[in-house]
This record gives C-alpha cells, sequence and structure tokens, in this order.
C-alpha cells in the first residue's frame, strides 16, 4: 500500500461577509467601473444588483507574497463574487444574427478561508453567461452549486478530494474513513468545473473527470438543478471530460482502473442510459492513458492511449506529485485505437510516436483512389511529449510570473494518421510549421457541422513568446498551413469559441467569442469575425473575472 503523508489539521478563517450594500439602489460594479446616466436610460434590462443578498462575497485572501503586478491580472485570482448579472456596453456592432447564450465554466474559486488552493484545476466551478440578442448583451456569472462547494463554504475547509487537493483528516479514524470514502469512490469531487455541454434534447450539464461531478444548470438563469443521474448499470469511477455530443447521442469513455482498458459508450438524446459500444484493452502500461479528450470520425471512435497514465498509488498519497494523479510511463509506448461504431470491433490499433495532450481538435477519414477508407486522421493540441505543462500550471508558478523567460512548453497541433491497412505503427507530425503561432496551441473549438469531417479551420489559444501560458487567439487554416494571432499586451484570453451563421455556406462564416483576461485587472467579452478574424465588437466587464476553461452555445429558441 502507498504511503501517506501525516495528517495535518488546518484551521481556516471564516469567509468574509457579504458586501453588497442593501440600501442603496445603484449596482455594484467593483471599484473602478460605473455606469453613467446617458447609458442607464437606454437599457431597458433592469440590472440584477441584488441577486447574492443572500451569498457570500468571495474576496481573494490577501498574500503577502503577490506582487502589485501579480494582483492586476485577475486571470488567477478566486471570483469577486458568488453572483452578478447585467446588461453590458458594446463598443462595435454585434451581428444581428448572433442570438443565444454562450456559457463557460471553469476553475473560479481557489481559496477557502485563508487556504490557497494548489493548482488552476482545484478551483470550485464558475459559470459565465453572455446572452446575445439584437445586437445587445447580457452577462451574469454564478457558483456552481455542488455538493463539494457547498461543504467547502458550510465547513470552510475542503471535504472532496481535488485535483492536487485532499481534505485534511482532524484524526486516525478520520483519516481511516476518508480513505474507504476513496475506495468507494463518495470522497471524489463533484465539482463539475470543466466544461459545459448542451445535450439534444435542450438539457445543459457541467462536467468534469468525475462521473458523479455531472450537474444539470439552467442556462437562463445559472441556478443549479441537480445531479445528472444515469441510469444505467454501467458504473465507473470517472470519463472523458469532453464527450462527443450532437443533437442525437452523446459519445464518451470510461477509463477502467482495474483492467485496465476504456470502456466506450453512448446516450442516446433524450436518455439518461448509457449503452455499450465496445472495450479498448491497453496494449503498455500498468494502467489507462488519460483521456481528457478523444476525436471521433463519421464512423469510428479514436480511442487514445496516452503514456501519461493514471496512477492508483498517487491517487491514494496525501500530497500531490509533479504529475498529480498521473505518472508517465514512456516505456510502455504509446498507441491509437480505431473503434467501428457501429459494430464496437477495433478496426486498427497502431503504435505511434509518445505524445501529451488535453485536447484532441478533430478527425476524419482518408479515403483511395476507390473512396475506400484507408486510414483516419486525429488532430490535437500536442506539448511535444513534455509533461511539465501540468506543473506549470501550479497557481503559484501561473501568479510569480512576472514577463521574464520563456517558460511555456512548446506546443504544436499534432496529426496522427491512423492506418487501416494493418500496419502496426501510425505517424504523428506537425500539421504546420509550429512557429506560425507561437509554438503554443490549446484550447481549441471548430465549426461542429464539420465534427468528424474533413475540415479547414481551428481556432485555439497560440503564444507570442515570451509567456508562461498561452497568451493569443489564434486561426489555424489546416490546407494553407498558415495561422492568423490576435494579441493583447498582457492579457489572457480563455477558449476562442466559434459560432456559424445561421445558414453560412463557408467553414468559417461566423463569429469567435472569448473572454479576455487584461493586464489592468479588468476583463471584457470579445467577438472576433471568423474569417477576417478581426475584432468586431467588445464589451467591459463590471470586474475582472478568473480564466476559464470550456464552453458551449445554446441558441435562441
Amino acid at each position: 500500500m502507498a504511503s501517506f503523508s501525516s495528517a495535518i489539521k488546518i484551521y481556516c478563517n471564516k469567509i468574509l461577509p457579504n458586501r453588497f450594500d442593501h440600501d442603496k439602489d445603484e449596482p455594484y460594479f467593483g471599484s473602478k467601473v460605473k455606469i453613467n446616466e446617458k447609458n442607464k436610460k437606454n437599457l431597458d434590462f433592469k440590472l440584477v444588483t441584488k441577486v447574492a443578498s443572500q451569498l457570500p462575497v468571495i474576496v481573494p485572501p490577501t498574500d503577502q507574497h503577490v506582487t502589485k503586478k501579480e494582483k492586476k491580472l485577475a486571470a488567477w485570482t478566486s471570483v469577486r463574487q458568488e453572483r452578478w448579472e447585467g446588461e453590458l456596453v458594446v463598443e462595435g456592432e454585434l451581428p444581428l444574427w448572433l442570438n443565444g447564450t454562450y456559457l463557460r465554466n471553469g476553475p473560479g474559486q481557489w481559496h477557502i478561508g485563508n487556504y490557497n488552493f494548489r493548482h488552476l484545476f482545484d478551483g470550485y466551478a464558475t459559470l459565465v453567461r453572455l446572452h446575445f440578442e439584437n445586437g445587445r448583451l447580457i452577462m451574469g456569472h454564478r457558483q456552481v452549486e455542488s455538493e463539494a462547494y457547498k461543504a467547502a463554504r458550510s465547513n470552510n475547509k475542503i471535504c472532496y478530494r481535488e485535483f492536487s487537493e485532499v481534505p485534511k483528516p482532524d484524526n486516525f479514524l478520520a483519516y481511516i474513513g476518508d480513505m474507504a470514502k476513496l475506495l468507494s469512490g463518495s470522497s471524489l469531487t463533484d465539482n463539475a468545473n470543466t466544461g459545459v455541454v448542451k445535450l439534444g434534447d435542450g438539457r445543459v450539464v457541467c462536467l468534469t473527470e468525475t462521473i458523479k461531478g455531472s450537474i444539470v444548470i439552467d442556462p437562463n438563469t445559472l441556478d443549479t438543478m441537480g445531479k445528472f443521474e444515469y441510469s444505467d448499470t454501467l458504473g465507473g469511477l470517472i470519463h472523458s471530460a469532453h464527450p462527443i455530443v450532437t443533437d442525437s447521442e452523446f459519445i464518451t469513455l470510461i477509463p477502467d482502473l482495474i483492467n485496465p482498458g476504456y470502456l466506450v459508450v453512448r446516450m442516446d438524446a433524450g436518455t439518461n442510459e448509457r449503452k455499450y459500444i465496445g472495450r479498448v484493452s491497453c496494449r503498455g502500461g500498468p494502467a489507462p492513458g488519460w483521456v481528457h479528450s478523444f476525436p471521433v470520425t463519421e464512423n469510428y471512435i479514436i480511442v487514445p492511449e496516452m503514456p501519461l497514465r493514471y496512477c492508483a498509488q498517487n491517487l491514494l498519497k496525501a500530497e500531490p506529485t509533479p504529475l498529480y494523479k498521473f505518472e508517465w510511463h514512456p516505456h510502455s509506448k504509446a498507441f491509437m485505437h480505431v473503434m467501428c461504431k457501429a459494430s464496437g470491433n477495433i478496426v486498427a490499433s497502431v503504435e505511434v510516436p509518445l505524445y501529451v495532450t488535453f485536447h484532441f481538435i478533430n478527425g476524419y477519414e482518408e479515403k483511395d483512389e476507390d473512396g475506400r477508407v484507408s486510414a483516419v486522421i486525429a488532430d490535437c493540441c500536442e506539448h511535444s511529449a513534455d509533461t511539465t505543462i501540468l506543473d506549470k500550471l501550479r497557481l503559484d508558478n501561473l501568479r510569480s510570473y512576472a514577463g521574464k523567460g520563456d517558460v511555456l512548453p512548446d506546443a504544436r497541433v499534432g496529426r496522427f494518421r491512423i492506418p487501416l491497412d494493418g500496419s502496426p505503427y501510425g505517424e504523428l507530425e506537425a500539421a504546420l510549421d509550429p512557429n506560425e503561432h507561437g509554438r503554443g496551441m490549446d484550447m481549441c473549438s471548430m465549426n461542429p457541422a464539420y465534427l468528424g469531417k474533413k475540415y479547414r479551420y481551428a481556432y485555439a489559444c497560440g503564444a507570442k513568446r515570451p509567456c508562461n501560458f498561452p497568451n493569443t487567439l489564434t486561426k489555424i487554416d489546416l490546407f494553407d498551413k498558415k495561422a492568423k494571432n490576435w494579441y493583447d499586451d498582457g492579457a489572457v484570453p480563455s477558449e476562442p469559441f466559434f459560432v456559424a451563421r445561421p445558414g453560412a455556406t463557408e467553414e468559417d462564416e461566423g463569429v469567435v467569442i472569448s473572454m479576455i483576461s487584461d493586464k489592468n485587472g479588468e476583463g471584457y467579452a470579445l467577438i472576433l469575425d471568423g474569417s477576417t478574424f478581426e475584432e468586431i465588437a467588445r464589451a467591459k466587464f463590471p470586474y475582472g473575472l478568473p480564466y476559464g476553461l470550456h464552453g458551449c452555445w445554446v441558441p435562441k429558441k
């Protein structure tokens, strides 16, 4: 059995009380941003100013080690308060066809009392809502009311196991009880802080890598509606944080940590029942590789087996290792498996060069002169087989960067080619020169109409070096092998999300939405033209927001 660190009892201060002034009619916009009388008269949408009257304001703790420069960037600080909603003043002009809601999920509270979390992925989930209608933009944000978040708020301490954080037991009996809960899965977090998806039946679900962390929310109010309960008996504790979701189905992977492999399952729209498609057995290593995401084509599901593998021993440890719940096993090699959607049969299983990726972009089928599928292509944001990217995302590393030194590991659009002729090996190479996007590549999106099909354009976060984190938005042209880049000095942009214009005939006909944390501690919504990649509008937030991860689009009915 793995060794454990000694239990440490932590005393935390209570969360600071609410800063809302209930006697004033003026909306709270933070310390610097105000709305003038002229703008106020033009807004027939009433600003919701007291929605958090019964909820505590979350104020990031003062840290004597944080410099003045670091305090300016809101990306790595806890959200200022639990809720806010109001109309934003738009600079530029929003397309009148852009009617719907962009939802972005991500970690937004990185402390409890005076205790600061270690890692970007530990934070409690914050949903941000951008509602577009008739050229206007309404923004709101709210915490996802997971059991982990509510327990932490009530007890003023971490109560569930997060990405790098574990509860600190009060005594030895509590420690033994926590081990029992870990084995049953009940101590794993339901903090759904990774992504948000709209199912085919309209339900909107926040997700993370634990299956219990599937939480239904109301896209209009951001209310937490309750757990998404799977009605089948497939079980499992973890799954891919990025399922493939279409109007008709939901496909995901369930890693098997006991008999290393992956269950491939699908769920029809309108149901809660996952159905078995097939199983992939791992070809190397003591455990399955991490599957944060995976691609599909029109006829196949591609199952990656990365040498960055789950590690039960690290999961049991009270203090994190440099690779957290994973271990790097280069000797176990790397593989890509291809499963037929219809039959569940494995049609290819090939060894590929070592790789590290969080996010796959897309996949498609390559055909020969006779129209037969000869290979499968899978594109991803590949970190040059460098596992140090995980530890670069420690909050201390992100907050302490002073603009000197180029510490962001290189990344590229990694393109796998998996032959279907029985060959034992596949290929992995850069789809374009990584210098086109500054050798930074993550947080990707594309036109969903091209899911599983040959496509030309991808949108992602790139880099303008030196930097410690992706700091540009980039449009990748996979045909011409060129990139267009957007950059705001000192700012941190979140995932660029593509929304196609209704009735569009071109792949890049639409807009790209991102949320920006600027160097002055403020933030704004940014809307770029999907084709030219030029800014067409922006809208300033009432205060800077923490960095977010992934989003979805909910069109107006």
